[in-house]
Order: C-alpha cells, then sequence, then structure tokens
C-alpha cells in the first residue's frame, strides 16, 4: 500500500517543503558555483528511471569540463575541484535533484540513477533495480556508498525494490544523515569517484 499509494505524494510534499526552506542555499550554492566553476553551476545528464524511462537528472557541477589532446575528457580526479570536492563530501552536489523528486523523476529513497549506457551492461536480476523511481539517496549509500563494488550495490538495490516500505525508507533516510555527517563512501579506493561499471555474466561477476 505504502509503495503504491503513499510513497509518491510523500516524495512530492517534502521535497517541495525541502526545495522552499532550503532555496537560501540553493541559489547560493548556485551563484558561488558560477563563479567556482567559470560558467554554469549546472551538471545535467540523461538517466535512467523507472521502467527505465530517461529522464535528465540535474546536480551542481563538481568538475571542470577539461579535455585531453585528443578531446576525450580529462579522469575524473585532475577535473574534480576543491570545491567539487566539498560539495561531494557534503553531498550538497546532490540538492538540485530535489526538482526531480518534485517532478516524479525520482523518489528520495531509491537505487542511485546510474548512467544509460549501463543499461545494456544488467543482467536480469540487477535489471530489476529499475522497477522503481531512483532515489536521492539508497541502501547501497548507507552500506558503503563508492565504496563497494558493483555486484554487492546492484544486490542492495535489488533488496531495496523488494522491501520497499515506509519504515525502511525512514531507516535509509537516517542512516544517510550519519553517512553525510561522517562523509563517509564518497571514493572508491581506486577511483575519486566510482570505477565504470563494465558488465556482469549471468551469476553477477565482474568481466572487467
Amino acid at each position: 500500500m505504502y509503495a503504491k499509494f503513499l510513497k509518491r505524494p510523500i516524495d512530492f510534499i517534502l521535497s517541495l517543503c525541502a526545495i522552499l526552506v532550503l532555496s537560501p542555499l540553493l541559489l547560493l550554492l548556485t551563484v558561488v558555483g558560477a563563479f567556482a566553476m567559470k560558467g554554469n553551476p549546472f551538471f545535467t545528464q540523461l538517466r535512467p528511471g523507472k521502467n527505465e524511462k530517461i529522464f535528465r537528472l540535474i546536480k551542481f557541477r563538481t568538475m571542470t569540463c577539461e579535455i585531453d589532446e585528443t578531446g576525450k575528457p580529462l579522469p575524473d580526479e585532475k577535473r574534480l575541484t576543491k570545491y567539487g570536492k566539498f560539495l561531494r563530501s557534503t553531498s550538497l552536489d546532490e540538492l538540485p535533484e530535489l526538482f526531480n523528486i518534485l517532478k516524479g523523476d525520482m523518489s528520495i529513497v531509491g537505487p542511485r540513477p546510474l548512467l544509460v549506457k549501463y543499461l545494456p551492461l544488467y543482467n536480469e536480476q540487477q535489471r530489476r533495480r529499475h522497477n522503481v523511481r531512483p532515489g536521492l539517496t539508497g541502501l547501497a549509500q548507507i552500506n558503503g556508498r563508492n565504496l563497494v563494488t558493483w555486484e554487492q550495490r546492484f544486490d542492495f538495490d535489488v533488496n531495496y525494490v523488494e522491501n520497499v516500505s515506509f519504515l525502511n525508507d525512514c531507516k535509509i533516510i537516517l542512516g544517510t544523515v550519519t553517512t553525510v555527517l561522517k562523509s563517509e563512501g564518497i571514493s572508491s579506493e581506486t577511483a575519486a569517484t566510482m570505477e565504470e561499471f563494465c558488465g556482469s555474466n549471468t551469476k553477477g561477476e565482474l568481466n572487467i
């Protein structure tokens, strides 16, 4: 009942209230970001949502647009600015996603929306993560964030899909507050953000 009838209205009300309350902070970060990033303070990217419907995610920009001599973007660790690291460590870069929640593209709690190019790489079990709206935070985000492997992350995502409840959402939101305050799991052990997902076989083992 909660997942079908109550979750979306609650998301709408809470995201609207959050936008109104945090509007001064959103405005401040927009202005500061415009100076820090020397231009557009927002980052937008197409992501798959519920039932793999594509939407445009919006975040505060944390990396520059620098490219190498071949025209390819420089590695994340070279494009991630000090200001961007601050935004990521406090999760302030995620605040614009409140508008995605208000619109109905996302939920407050759910599997994080990943890249469109990953869609063909999921096995059938992993693809179930798209049975619900993607979230601002999720079960994987309070259980290691970017420190867990892709397989562990997908296991958390599917576990959430199978156990959507008001109580679980409350626990995840409270766990997210603790994770953010401790600045845990922002980077993986080998990258400034998270290594690229390269696909899984039917047993869920990485094919790298």
